[in-house]
């Protein structure tokens, strides 16, 4: 599924409140919050022209809706997984360290659905590689795995950067696509071919 980042004044993007690839309305607006004004110049409201929902740029930062530039998550995405995936997207610009630590157990927790036991995600990792996970679902893997690692623990990866952080959310996307969604549809398709079909294919694989 295509996706657009979200940015200041950006002709069209994909809406965060509707996930839609669309238009935006700009326009600067005054705007008071605990009584402290923040001038036109600091302040803007794009307005999505698919859904009508609004988003609220302070300078080049959105500060609604709370997910921010974070991709929707992908429609295949277990409702485990995907829990914490949008609170993590929840807290991204208020705390980017906190969100790359939800989405490393988003990756633990995944591990689990796809079978395996979900208690160390580098041991689940190396044994999805021996059954043959694609590279680059693994390098994938091992980078949510690894910044979430270093979000926990003192590391030399700035978790503390929104846009090291942000890319986590797209990688998390990225391995749920192979791993789910397109064997989902493949399988959906391969399914009604002919009978004859499939047994020819079965006998020539031997099963």
């Amino acid at each position: 599924m295509k996706y657009i980042q979200p940015e200041v004044f950006l002709k069209s993007f994909t809406c965060p409140n509707c996930g839609t690839i669309s238009k935006q309305d700009w326009r600067n607006s005054d705007f008071y919050f605990n009584q402290v004004s923040i001038s036109a110049a600091e302040l803007t409201i794009g307005r999505c022209q698919h859904c009508d929902d609004i988003t609220i740029w302070l300078r080049s930062k959105m500060i609604f809706p709370e997910t921010g530039n974070c991709p929707f998550p992908n429609s295949e995405m277990p409702e485990r997984v995907k829990k914490l995936y949008l609170e993590a997207a929840s807290i991204h610009t208020k705390s980017p360290r906190g969100a790359a630590a939800l989405l490393r157990l988003a990756i633990q927790v995944l591990c689990e659905e796809l079978g395996e036991d979900g208690i160390n995600i580098n041991t689940d990792i190396g044994i999805l590689v021996s059954k043959g996970l694609p590279n680059i679902v693994q390098q994938s893997l091992d980078v949510v795995r690894v910044t979430g690692n270093d979000a926990v623990h003192p590391g030399q990866i700035d978790t503390d950067d929104t846009e090291t952080v942000g890319q986590l959310f797209e990688l998390i996307n990225v391995i749920i696509e192979y791993m789910i969604a397109l064997p989902k549809k493949v399988s959906g398709i391969y399914s009604n071919l002919p009978a004859n079909k499939l047994a020819g294919i079965n006998k020539r694989d031997g099963k």
